[in-house]
């Protein structure tokens, strides 16, 4: 067991506690005297000798906001089918004075904190898939996306959920200002990680999407096609940045997740549901 799994009470706002009363939290990093926390979902009535899949979601906000509980839903959703599902809490500005850099830091730490515990939670390290909304898209991407010159990434994840997801961070595209200089924003962008053998990609976005065009992600999609990537887009007609949320709207909250197992399922991450093994 890693020297930093460490069982802590959940914290944060009333409805924050009442949103993670059911999740173990655990500390995954310290950073400068911050505990950085991972609120973990188990699935009920599995045998813990079992390998699971992992779900790792990283929330919205633009390193802006923290926003740990807007994936619970999901989780919830995720632990009934028997995956291990994790939202995991990083530095933002609004709390800690950081941005991207520092939020990009944690997310390797995260990384790093579940593979050390795969079997302290008895995951399946060939069946972890990320989730990410917004700027926790754009972690999510880098966590896959991102290649060291010295050393080849490890075989992880083996798919991505991506909800409104930011994927240019370039003069060209959003928030480059956030970054050191545009130079790093430009080196860091998800655009130009762009290569082959990516893991498979789910896109869902809202057409009327203001903060994090649709056109990006479009361009985005048809571009990891072009190198023989298997990327999916499904738009969501009117909708705006939120849309996918379970307190912005039940109907779309439902569809996207409906979606996201379906393509989880499709690849062998989660199992068929009953209904979906009778119909083949």
């Amino acid at each position: 067991m890693s020297h930093i799994l460490q069982k802590v009470a959940p914290i944060g706002e009333s409805r924050d506690k009442e949103l993670l009363k059911t999740a173990s939290t655990y500390v995954y990093a310290n950073r400068n005297g911050v505990d950085l926390l991972a609120h973990v979902f188990f699935p009920e009535g599995i045998s813990k000798t079992e390998n699971r899949p992992v779900i790792a979601c990283f929330h919205g906000g633009f390193w802006d906001a923290a926003m740990v509980t807007q994936f619970v839903p999901h989780c919830h959703h995720f632990a009934s089918r028997g995956a291990v599902a994790i939202t995991f809490e990083y530095r933002v500005s609004s709390k800690n004075q950081t941005g991207p850099i520092e939020a990009i830091d944690d997310s390797k730490a995260a990384l790093a904190w579940l593979l050390e515990n795969t079997g302290t939670f008895d995951i399946d390290p060939e069946k972890i898939a990320f989730v990410g909304a917004a700027g926790g898209a754009y972690l999510a991407l880098l966590l896959a996306m991102h290649r060291e010159k010295k050393a080849a990434p490890p075989a992880i994840p083996k798919a991505l959920v991506l909800f409104s997801a930011l994927v240019n961070t370039s003069l060209k595209g959003q928030l480059s200002e956030r970054f050191p200089d545009a130079g790093i924003a430009k080196k860091l962008s998800p655009v130009s990680m762009l290569r082959r053998k990516l893991p498979p990609m789910l896109f869902l976005h809202g057409k009327s999407d203001r903060l994090t065009p649709y056109e990006e992600v479009v361009s985005f999609c048809r571009r990891m096609r072009w190198r023989r990537n298997d990327c999916k887009l499904m738009d969501y007609i009117g909708a705006d940045h939120s849309f996918f949320n379970f307190n912005v709207s039940h109907s779309n909250f439902e569809m996207s997740v409906a979606a996201a197992d379906h393509f989880l399922v499709a690849q062998g991450i989660l199992e068929k549901t009953p209904e979906e093994s009778r119909q083949g």
